[in-house]
């Protein structure tokens, strides 16, 4: 993508101001075990590898563990690793993401989906749950549009759709349609020109190699697959891979400063 292609993008919410670094990467904790206490262990080992590779902040999800799985990892991170920013995702029950993310002083939620996964009948419901909790919430919201696993049910079209999103989260997250998936840098192109300069995150399938063309057009990225040393979900974290995303982000950094 051509230099001066390059958003500067205006955070009046908020979110990138979050990280002490420009062009974020937020791990996944997956909260994987076949036990409590070695779910806990695991996301203790991971996190200290996340850590270690210079990532700027995980994301505490029960993507395999429950929601006393995270109650335990966010109290350990809260108490133990406190020099990392976290945030929550509760798959499922939103309500309870943003219920954790107070308690535990998280600086933001994710959640898969702000708008157009309802039925457009609900839409007014949903906007009604974000105002009540956002109101609630000291932290910031990063919300996805179209996002990956969640149904498109909207009526609107993706710009209309993404302008709702500015007033219900404080950053989108962009995926294609599965984990570990690249997400195609024209979904990316589409989604900045809709956003404008509105905080964009790819929250999918980021790589070394695609970094550089990913995070020149959006701010941050989500990396989880990638980080296992399978490339898959359900790999343990790789100090290697973490060292490999983050010199190619540090890499970005430098050109886009």
């Amino acid at each position: 993508m051509p230099d001066e292609e390059v958003v500067q993008v205006m955070d009046a919410k908020g979110f990138l101001s979050v990280f002490k670094e420009r062009k974020p990467v937020m791990a996944m904790l997956h909260l994987k075990g076949e036990t409590p206490d070695e779910v806990l262990e695991r996301a203790k080992r991971e996190l200290d590898l996340y850590i270690g590779g210079g990532v700027d902040a995980v994301i505490v999800e029960d993507y395999f563990g429950t929601y006393g799985d995270m109650r335990r990892a966010l109290e350990y991170t809260r108490e133990a690793k406190s020099e990392i920013v976290y945030g929550v995702n509760c798959l499922n029950i939103d309500a309870m993401g943003f219920e954790l993310a107070q308690e535990f002083g998280a600086a933001f939620v994710q959640l898969d989906s702000v708008v157009g996964h309802v039925k457009p009948r609900d839409e007014e419901a949903l906007e009604a749950f974000l105002d009540l909790y956002r109101g609630r919430y000291d932290g910031c919201v990063l919300g996805g549009v179209r996002f990956k696993y969640q149904p498109v049910l909207s009526d609107r079209t993706l710009e209309e759709d993404l302008a709702i999103a500015r007033g219900r989260c404080d950053a989108v997250a962009v995926t294609q349609d599965a984990t570990g998936q690249e997400t195609s840098i024209d979904k990316i192109r589409s989604f900045r020109a809709g956003l404008g300069d509105f905080p964009l995150i790819v929250a999918a399938g980021v790589t070394p190699e695609n970094a550089r063309e990913s995070l020149k057009i959006a701010d941050g990225a989500v990396v989880g697959s990638y980080f296992k040393d399978t490339y898959h979900d359900d790999g343990e974290v790789s100090l290697d891979h973490v060292r490999a995303i983050m010199d190619a982000v540090r890499a970005v950094r430098e050109e886009t400063a």
